[in-house]
């Protein structure tokens, strides 16, 4: 493809990560005579171009978004209009919709290239899996590019690392680490390297007013979300993993809780279930050890695992601080010092940042933008 090559973009999900990401979409393509911004849309409206030689203007897309009177367009509606134009089309989903990653092996069987940080796209059914990635290239030679760095790792080079290691035929034995900024804040203030650390609730409470759990921290403390992950990377190294109920899972939701109406009654109860941390906090002290909360794949075995595990305070995991996240990759080739990837692994930044690099890389790879400098 030559150098005119015109590559249009469109941007489901404006809000929180999406309002991030247009922010660094504001600097990143300027620097590209032939891309520009067709599509906008949020929950309720749309926004775009009136014809494909026209472009959304990114100083004031939030307010014409907002005075735009078009209805949202249904994925099936999108694929209808992305077909009137013969430009190279890169649709960015910031959405977490189930029912538009349900759409992506269309979109890119139709050579639309996918970027998308949406865990769920990757990790709730393995026969969508089987058909986003055999409609993607390279798997199908003739679709679309997909990106979803920031569906495990948020700004974190975690699907990348794994992919090159793939690619270049090392051998991944183990997968190991933090995969959450909540449980990475939450643990690192409940049970420190060194001092007492606070009582269980009220680090919880701290973590909520902070900005690092759901609104109802439920959400965080099921553990499903870093199931979602492990499933994503248990997959990528070819592991069948159904779903996230195929395999162990620890939730840290007292039973009692689990049927509270909202996270604020969730809060509220929380306290009289402090002692069961504190003995599992205990526990790890008189072996001079921390407890963490972590994901695992085991390759030859083909086991999962999310939940409480004991570390030696000299192991890279209990060292962790803030809400970083920490990946360990066990390889042939690294053999028994892993390769590590650590960072902060939350954050509608950094979460946006990974989605911005993600299209970086697919304006690169549908050939030849034409740069200004």
């Amino acid at each position: 493809m030559g150098k005119d090559t015109q590559v249009s973009i469109a941007i489901i999900g404006t809000g929180g990560v999406g309002r991030c990401f247009l922010q660094q979409c504001s600097q990143i393509l300027p620097q590209y005579s032939n891309v520009s911004l067709v599509f906008l849309s949020r929950s309720n409206r749309s926004l775009r171009v009136p014809t494909w030689n026209h472009a959304l203007s990114l100083d004031t897309w939030e307010k014409d978004l907002a005075a735009s009177t078009e209805p949202a367009l249904s994925p099936q509606e999108l694929l209808t209009w992305f077909a009137t134009t013969e430009n190279e089309l890169i649709l960015v989903d910031n959405t977490s919709s189930p029912d538009i990653a349900a759409f992506y092996p269309k979109f890119l069987g139709d050579k639309i290239t996918v970027v998308t940080p949406n865990k769920k796209a990757f990790s709730l059914d393995l026969d969508l899996w089987n058909k986003i990635v055999g409609n993607a290239y390279p798997s199908n030679p003739d679709g679309g590019f997909l990106y979803h760095e920031a569906s495990v790792g948020a700004g974190l080079p975690i699907i990348s690392t794994l992919k090159d290691l793939l690619e270049t035929g090392d051998e991944v034995q183990k997968i190991e680490g933090v995969f959450s900024g909540t449980m990475s804040f939450l643990f690192n203030n409940f049970a420190p390297m060194e001092g007492k650390g606070g009582k269980w609730s009220d680090e919880v409470t701290k973590a909520k007013n902070a900005g690092y759990t759901e609104p109802d921290p439920r959400d965080d403390l099921n553990g499903v979300d870093v199931a979602r992950k492990l499933v994503i990377l248990a997959r990528m190294v070819g592991l069948q993993i159904e779903s996230t109920s195929a395999f162990p899972v620890q939730s840290l939701i007292p039973t009692q809780l689990e049927s509270c109406s909202s996270g604020n009654e969730f809060i509220e109860k929380l306290p009289a279930f402090d002692d069961e941390m504190e003995k599992v906090k205990a526990k790890a002290e008189e072996k001079g050890k921390v407890v963490r909360f972590v994901g695992s794949i085991d390759v030859a075995s083909k086991a999962v695992e999310v939940g409480l595990k004991e570390f030696d305070k000299g192991h890279a995991i209990a060292g962790l601080k803030g809400s970083d996240n920490i990946i360990s990759f066990y390889t042939k080739r690294y053999g028994s010092n892993p390769l590590i990837v650590q960072g902060a692994g939350a954050g509608g930044e950094v979460t946006a940042m990974g989605v911005s690099a993600d299209l970086i890389k697919a304006i690169k790879d549908v050939h030849g933008c034409k740069r200004l400098r």
